[in-house]
């Protein structure tokens, strides 16, 4: 089966400082750098003054309540000027241009975007999160190989597969939809793994919609697991006996690394 977008529900969006907190500690923990700062060793980019117009969409499913105000105060987090417009859909664009917004956010159904109108740089919520949780768990400061397995190779797990591999990294992958997985493997080179030839793995990727995908026979001891998923990937059973470092957070991380690509 394929892999389908994850949608935010308002219960996700609950407590976002305190939810970017911990996962900035985990982060740096890892890595020995915060979110910021592994953002900005990935783009080589810092923000100056920027101001970012977050808009609200009705249409699809409508609004996700807080979610204008979980990335208002995403932003605010990472140092950005923001505000949410009174109006929404193209109102609310007009509305932020108006009021000086340099970048636009905004997000259907399909698509969380950000604009940077003063560069024209324009970036996708689902790459650039892959991109970044894949980026968390390269500098992973305990790994014991360059060997890393990616769990789901669609929209999110193929970019960040992508930067895996750039980086030099022997990348394992798994999908349950045949065609992706075929993709990966003849376009990055991903070698499949073989469930009934199992191997353990310092570093994990997880890009999947689907709870409990990581199985017992993959982990190593205080493996890190960088996911981006909803639900978690891991029971909390498996998570303890593992001590696994767990970098999940469901939304502000990948915000982050949309910013910091269009500045």
């Amino acid at each position: 089966m394929a892999i389908k977008m994850a949608l935010l529900t308002p219960n996700d969006l609950i407590n976002i400082n305190r939810k970017l907190q911990e996962a900035d500690s985990v982060v740096q923990k890892v890595t020995g750098l915060d979110i910021k700062g592994v953002c900005q060793a990935l783009y080589g980019t810092s923000p100056l003054s920027e101001k970012v117009g977050i808009v609200p969409v009705t249409s699809g499913n409508g609004i996700i309540g807080n979610f204008s105000a979980s990335l208002h105060a995403i932003t605010q987090y990472f140092g950005f000027d923001s505000f949410v417009t009174d109006m929404p859909d193209v109102s609310g664009y007009y509305e932020a241009v108006q009021n000086g917004a340099e970048i636009i956010l905004m997000a259907d159904d399909h698509t969380f975007l950000a604009h940077n109108i003063k560069n024209g740089k324009m970036a996708n919520n689902q790459p650039c999160t892959g991109v970044i949780y894949a980026e968390i768990a390269s500098r992973y400061l305990k790994a014991d190989s360059k060997d890393v397995l990616v769990m789901g190779l669609g929209k999110v797990g193929f970019p960040g597969a992508a930067q895996l591999v750039q980086k030099g990294f022997r990348v394992y992958g798994y999908d349950p939809d045949a065609r992706l997985l075929k993709r990966a493997v003849s376009d990055l080179g991903v070698i499949p793994l073989d469930p009934a030839n199992p191997k353990k793995f310092s570093i994990i990727f997880e890009a999947t919609p689907c709870a409990n995908t990581i199985p017992e026979t993959v982990l190593s001891e205080n493996c890190v697991l960088s996911t981006p998923g909803i639900p978690c990937a891991i029971s909390e059973e498996l998570r303890k006996k593992y001590d696994v470092q767990l970098v999940a957070e469901p939304l502000g991380i990948g915000t982050a690394s949309m910013l910091y690509s269009v500045l």
